[in-house]
């Protein structure tokens, strides 16, 4: 058997965006809409047992903070919009690097005529702003696929 392909996801596997990524986003979207919410490294790490933003946050509110009132689910997407402009702000800014080795891993399948794909729960924006910043925007154009 030979190798063909190779597929990525984008959260801790072509970066480590999680902790000092997503999670500062959440917390500047928060901050900004006047919440009190302020996710720490360690309960953001429980909170990743979670797949998904918005649902992460609904997650939260009813394990964490079941003292709030509902919070209707426009509003959420709203907050989500708003952390995907904070994240992608850390993006542009260099505050979130590649993983050691992902960059020659990438050149290395590319020159190997590899095909590359990316399967991710993340939005589109997010891996669109990771290549971009990262890699370039050419790189969007290395992968067939992206499943965002």
């Amino acid at each position: 058997m030979t190798l063909a392909a190779l597929l990525f996801d984008v959260d801790g596997t072509l970066a480590d965006t999680e902790r000092d990524g997503h999670r500062l986003a959440f917390n500047q979207a928060f901050a900004a809409a006047g919440l009190d919410w302020n996710w720490s490294v360690d309960l953001y790490g429980e909170l990743l047992a979670i797949t998904g933003g918005k649902e992460r946050m609904r997650y939260y509110l009813q394990r964490y903070r079941p003292e709030l009132p509902p919070i209707a689910d426009d509003v959420l997407a709203d907050l989500h919009k708003a952390k995907t402009r904070y994240y992608t702000q850390l993006l542009a800014q260099g505050g979130i690097p590649l993983r050691p080795g992902v960059e020659r891993l990438l050149h290395e399948a590319r020159t190997a005529g590899l095909r590359l794909a990316i399967a991710t729960t993340t939005t589109p924006e997010n891996v669109t702003a990771l290549l971009t910043h990262t890699l370039g925007p050419e790189s969007l154009g290395w992968f067939e696929v992206i499943a965002a």
